[in-house]
């Protein structure tokens, strides 16, 4: 069973019926209703639905408490409460997540970026700073946060993002042209680099990023309810012990990299042994690295492709 949720008794359907509310008093059954269903940030969580359901900023749910909401926004804003509170990633909820300053569309096609996957973007813009037209693969781009804050990064950059989900491509795609990079973005669906070998890009490459799934499968059961129930399976099975698509993108990364060129792959806690050990045991890479993020998790391996 993939994370328990705690039964939820929900004032929504208590307050669903009363004709007129204040913004407190949503407020207040908003959080009441995300505090019961287990979720120990409940005030600030409500705060910020509030905030997208009406369209107010914080201050202004402050010093306008005591009027009194429209049917529109009240039932907009509890149906938000009800979503989160059945353990759905806020992020879904309010449909946008932050990552690398910038402002991404997020929807359960794809993984929700997070703050440790930063120090993935920064290894690789390290490496590729003083070129003035690296060109760069994203294995696995999701909603594309990596690729497009790369391409924000390295204004000469050109990149190629892959991705077995149709559907994440399509939230990718939209991300790139809110941020205006999608004229040096292209998206490709595919399976690992098999859409880059049909470029013709062998050898080609500056850079290899990946986050591929890591999660092993007897990990999958024991996920917290808004990651197991709600996000993407084909973004988190690693297979049986984690490492099948390192494994792959080790192997196959070399013939697609120029000489010194980077491969650089996010990793799972206490994974950076092995993954530094299939980069070494080849012929292909030197300067295998381990980064740690700013929990002091061993969180990326990067290896450069031998000349």
């Amino acid at each position: 069973m993939i994370g328990s949720i705690p039964p939820i008794t929900s004032p929504y359907e208590q307050f669903s019926l009363i004709l007129s509310m204040t913004i407190g008093e949503l407020w207040t059954a908003g959080a009441t209703m995300l505090a019961n269903a287990g979720i120990s940030n409940s005030t600030n969580e409500a705060v910020w639905i509030l905030e997208s359901a009406l369209g107010l900023d914080r201050l202004a749910l402050h010093l306008r408490k005591n009027e009194a909401v429209e049917e529109h926004g009240r039932s907009h804003a509890m149906a938000l409460f009800k979503r989160r509170a059945f353990r759905e990633p806020l992020q879904y909820v309010l449909g946008t997540q932050e990552f690398c300053g910038l402002d991404f569309q997020v929807t359960p096609d794809v993984l929700i970026p997070r703050l440790e996957t930063e120090l993935l973007v920064e290894v690789v813009r390290q490496k590729c700073a003083d070129l003035s037209r690296a060109l760069i693969a994203d294995v696995g781009t999701g909603s594309g946060c990596v690729a497009i804050a790369l391409a924000r990064a390295l204004p000469g950059a050109t990149l190629y993002a892959t991705d077995r989900s149709p559907r994440a491509l399509v939230v990718a795609q939209e991300n790139a042209k809110r941020h205006g990079v999608h004229h040096r973005v292209t998206f490709l669906a595919g399976n690992l680099l098999d859409p880059i070998q049909l470029l013709g890009l062998q050898g080609h490459l500056d850079a290899i990023v990946s986050n591929p799934p890591y999660i092993p499968d007897a990990d999958l059961a024991a996920l917290q309810p808004e990651v197991g129930l709600f996000e993407p399976r084909l973004a988190l099975d690693g297979g049986n012990d984690g490492f099948v698509f390192h494994r792959r993108l080790v192997r196959e990364a070399a013939d697609f990299l120029k000489p010194d060129g980077l491969l650089a792959l996010e990793i799972g806690q206490g994974q950076a042994r092995h993954v530094s050990g299939l980069a070494q045991d080849g012929e292909n890479y030197y300067n295998v690295r381990t980064f740690l993020d700013m929990a002091g998790i061993e969180r990326v391996v990067s290896a450069r492709k031998k000349g």
